[in-house]
C-alpha cells in the first residue's frame, strides 16, 4: 500500500532507540525525510548511520522548554515546514506515590507530558500555514489503567486527554491530532529488556498471565500503526488513542 509519505517532513523526539527508532526507519522506507531529535548525539549519530541518509539529527533535551524551541525553530529553518509531528520521547521514574519525591512527579510531567504539549503548539503554528499536518502521540495503556509507575501513568494519562481536545480544536485547519498506547514492548535499550534480564521467570510468567497474545510487542508494530496514521489512508480518524499492546489492556473499549 502506499501511504503517500514520500518527501513529507516527519519529526519524532526520542527517535535514536526503541520505539523512536523504529518509528524513523518506518517512515524513511515511506520515502519521507525524517528529523530525529534526542539528547545524546552518539545515539543521534549512530541512528543516523543505520538508517542512512534521509534522516537529519537534532540534539536537544525535551524536558528544556529553550532547548525544544530552539530545536524546532533549527528544523524550520532548515527544512521549512513539519508534515508530521511524533511525539515519542517518555520515561517513567520514581515508585509509590507516597515513597516518590515531588520533583520526579514534575520531571515525568515534564519528560511526558509538557514537552509534547508544547511541540505540539508549535507544530499547530506552522501546520496552519499549510493546511494540513497530523500530530501522533505515544502514550500508554497505562495511561488508561493501572499498571505502571504512578509518575508515568499520570503523565500518559494526561497526555491522551491532551491529544482528544487538541484534536477537536485543531481539525478545522486539516491537522489531525491521534495517539498510540503501545502495550509491553520489548527492545534492547528498553525496562522490559532489562527485567527480562534480570529475572527471566518472573517475566515469562507475566507474560502468560498479562499479555494475551503470549509474547512482547515489538517497536515495528507500533512503527506500522505510526505510519498508518499519519497517512491519508487514516483521514476519518481524528482525536483517537488506539492501544497496540496484543491484547495486554483490560479495557472493553
Amino acid at each position: 500500500m502506499d501511504l503517500q509519505l514520500h518527501g513529507k517532513n516527519v519529526l519524532i523526539t526520542g527517535g535514536s532507540k526503541g520505539i523512536g527508532k523504529a518509528i524513523a526507519k518506518a517512515f524513511v522506507e515511506e520515502g519521507a525525510n525524517v528529523l530525529i531529535t534526542a539528547r545524546q548525539m552518539e545515539a543521534l549519530e549512530m541512528t543516523k548511520q543505520e538508517i542512512g541518509e534521509r534522516v537529519s539529527i537534532f540534539q536537544a533535551d525535551i524536558t528544556n522548554a529553550d532547548e525544544r524551541e530552539e530545536m524546532f525553530q533549527s528544523v524550520i529553518e532548515q527544512y521549512g515546514n513539519i508534515d508530521i509531528l511524533i511525539n515519542n520521547a517518555g520515561g517513567s521514574n520514581g515508585g509509590n506515590a507516597s515513597e516518590t519525591e515531588m520533583d520526579l512527579f514534575y520531571h515525568a510531567m515534564e519528560l511526558n507530558y509538557f514537552s509534547a504539549v508544547h511541540l505540539s503548539k508549535l507544530a499547530v503554528e506552522n501546520m496552519k500555514k499549510q493546511g494540513t499536518g497530523s500530530i501522533i502521540n505515544i502514550t500508554s495503556v497505562y495511561g488508561r489503567e493501572s499498571g505502571g509507575k504512578v509518575t508515568y501513568n499520570n503523565a500518559k494519562s494526561a497526555l491522551i486527554s491532551f491529544t482528544k481536545s487538541l484534536a477537536d480544536e485543531v481539525i478545522p485547519y486539516g491537522i489531525r491530532v491521534n495517539g498510540i498506547a503501545p502495550g509491553s514492548i520489548l527492545h534492547e535499550t528498553g525496562n522490559w529488556k532489562k527485567r527480562l534480564d534480570a529475572d527471566p521467570e518472573g517475566i515469562k510468567e507475566f507474560v502468560k498471565k498479562d499479555i494475551p497474545a503470549g509474547r512482547f510487542g515489538t517497536p515495528e508494530e507500533i512503527a506500522n500503526v505510526a505510519v498508518f496514521l499519519a497517512s491519508e489512508k487514516a483521514s476519518w480518524i481524528v482525536g483517537a488513542t488506539i492501544n497496540v499492546d496484543g491484547g495486554q489492556s483490560k479495557m472493553n473499549f
